[in-house]
């Protein structure tokens, strides 16, 4: 802590303070002389070309007929699968597409009465029902998308994975625009 007096301006430090600037005098000079000795040094390296980095011929490439890896075909186990998932979605789609007239009927009702009435009620009722059907076809795309990621990172022939998967996804699709024009009808 420093302090000046009125009368003599002068700075009084305390004792712990001057020692540990005393003791670091020392190292601070020989770092100092360290340093001038490197900096005296007139000699650096030359960063021109070097005779070995020098190119006396022009070289031409190595051209290597490298084959290009091709994808493994799919194991009989994920074949099968996919049949099983294609499968459940059309089946799922097929019960989507039975329980379709029913609710546009329902649909057609309850459009003309009111939030309260019976006939919006069983219309609800009936658009959950198509969304539980559609769900169903939703769940085997799921898989559907992890096997086709599954595929792909192992490197392995992804063609038919990716025509099942477009094959339910327009299952899904054409359901939720069923869905959709539905549901435009009977908004409250």
């Amino acid at each position: 802590m420093a302090f000046t007096t009125m009368r003599d301006r002068t700075l009084h430090f305390p004792p712990s303070t001057l020692d540990r600037y005393a003791a670091r005098a020392p190292l601070a000079l020989a770092l100092a002389a360290l340093l001038a000795g490197c900096a005296s040094d007139d000699r650096y390296p030359s960063l021109a070309l070097r005779d070995a980095e020098r190119a006396e011929e022009s070289f031409e490439p190595v051209i290597a007929d490298i084959p290009v890896p091709q994808p493994s075909p799919l194991p009989a186990a994920t074949e099968n699968r996919l049949a099983g998932l294609v499968t459940a979605a059309r089946e799922s789609h097929a019960a989507f597409v039975a329980a379709l007239p029913s609710a546009r009927r329902a649909v057609a009702a309850g459009a003309n009465g009111g939030v309260t009435s019976d006939a919006w009620a069983a219309a609800q009722v009936a658009l959950a029902d198509l969304d539980t059907r559609r769900s169903a076809t939703a769940v085997p795309l799921g898989d559907l998308d992890l096997l086709y990621v599954d595929s792909t990172l192992a490197f392995q022939k992804i063609d038919q994975v990716a025509e099942a998967r477009d094959a339910v996804i327009a299952l899904v699709s054409e359901q939720d625009r069923i869905l959709q024009d539905l549901r435009a009808r009977i908004r409250p």
